[in-house]
């Protein structure tokens, strides 16, 4: 099936070369990417398991989140700042509502409950809310910054996001040295465990592969992205927070389906949350540091409330979900609910 869905890729390039118009360049090119990042998440995982448990694990973290970097790179190259900071809200939301709630109904609709390991999946929330109040501290340092009693403040929002996108990337090393090194046996990764079933230079070739053509075709998606918006009568920030998001998440939300249908809800949710701790850690900070060097660079100051909200919401849902250890059918509909209403508020509310 995954095979003749890459018929895509050529019909993506086929409209770009023929000068399509814009909406059917974006669908086939954000269609493309989907199925690249599920080859870069299979080719990942058997490189993986060539590398062993602890390496295996490193380099699933590592190449986890690589669709959603180089296609926030290309669009933040073409100057819609605002568009990738949707971006990374829409991902962390639906990796952390969507996925999971999707993937909690899969699992839980022929069983009456799924267990998952609470101690592991605690530990992963707990993560995310410290990482999401991280992520929000220079939006509400912005906004403190601007009271009429503090304007002596010397710090730009560009400096105050590239010290915390430092402090983040540290928090980030770190917890590859609990989760991989000193705690190494409670976080052994199921997915790197097993024989591979590729070789070698074959799992390498897939990841490196599918990587540059998922750069041909964000370029593709970013040069159209304002004239889709257009077409379609909808802002750009709309589709960065749920189209785009759900295109560089997509591999994720599948295989942690698989893994709830298959009755393993600690590995479903350690790929949800994992993504979600991921993209705060990690893609965020980067984008940051990366866009330094830009015409127009980006900050972590969300000058959406929306945004704000719909990321401090989404850690503490997670957390309140991994408390008892189990789930149940209705707890997935109840996510996937909150993220279709956030849906209906970024469509109406317009752009940040």
């Amino acid at each position: 099936m995954l095979l003749l869905l890459m018929a895509v890729i050529p019909l993506s390039l086929g409209t770009a070369y023929m000068a399509a118009p814009p909406a059917l360049r974006f669908v086939t090119s954000a269609a493309a990417i989907a199925v690249l990042a599920e080859w870069i998440r299979r080719g990942t995982e058997q490189l993986a398991r060539h590398a062993g448990p602890t390496i295996g694990g490193l380099i699933m973290v590592t190449f986890g989140s690589v669709a959603e970097l180089v296609l926030a790179l290309f669009i933040l190259a073409s100057g819609e700042t605002a568009v990738v900071q949707a971006q990374i809200t829409g991902s962390i939301i639906g990796t952390s509502l969507f996925g999971l709630g999707i993937a909690i109904l899969i699992g839980g609709l022929s069983r009456q409950r799924q267990t998952f390991n609470p101690a592991k999946a605690g530990l992963l929330s707990t993560l995310l809310i410290l990482s999401v109040i991280a992520l929000l501290l220079p939006a509400v340092f912005d906004y403190t910054g601007r009271q009429d009693h503090l304007h002596n403040i010397g710090l730009t929002d560009e400096e105050l996001s590239l010290g915390a996108s430092l402090v983040l990337l540290l928090l980030y090393a770190g917890n590859i040295v609990y989760t991989l090194i000193t705690h190494r046996d409670a976080f052994a990764d199921e997915e790197a465990e097993g024989d591979p079933a590729w070789g070698l230079a074959l799992s390498i070739g897939i990841i490196v592969g599918c990587t540059a053509i998922i750069a041909i075709e964000a370029e593709i998606l970013s040069d159209v992205l304002t004239q889709t918006a257009t077409a379609l009568s909808i802002s750009p920030t709309f589709l960065g927070v749920i189209v785009l998001a759900l295109v560089g998440t997509s591999a994720d939300i599948f295989a942690a389906s698989w893994f709830a249908h298959r009755d393993n809800m600690t590995a479903a949710l350690n790929i949800c949350v994992g993504s979600a701790i991921q993209l705060v850690l990690v893609v965020a900070p980067l984008l940051v540091l990366i866009s330094a060097f830009m015409a127009k660079p980006m900050s972590l100051v969300f000058g959406n409330p929306l945004y704000l909200f719909a990321i401090a919401s989404t850690a503490f849902i997670v957390n309140a979900i991994a408390r008892d250890g189990e789930t149940t059918w209705f707890e997935g509909l109840l996510l996937v609910g909150v993220y279709l209403l956030f849906g209906l508020g970024f469509f109406f509310i317009g752009p940040g």
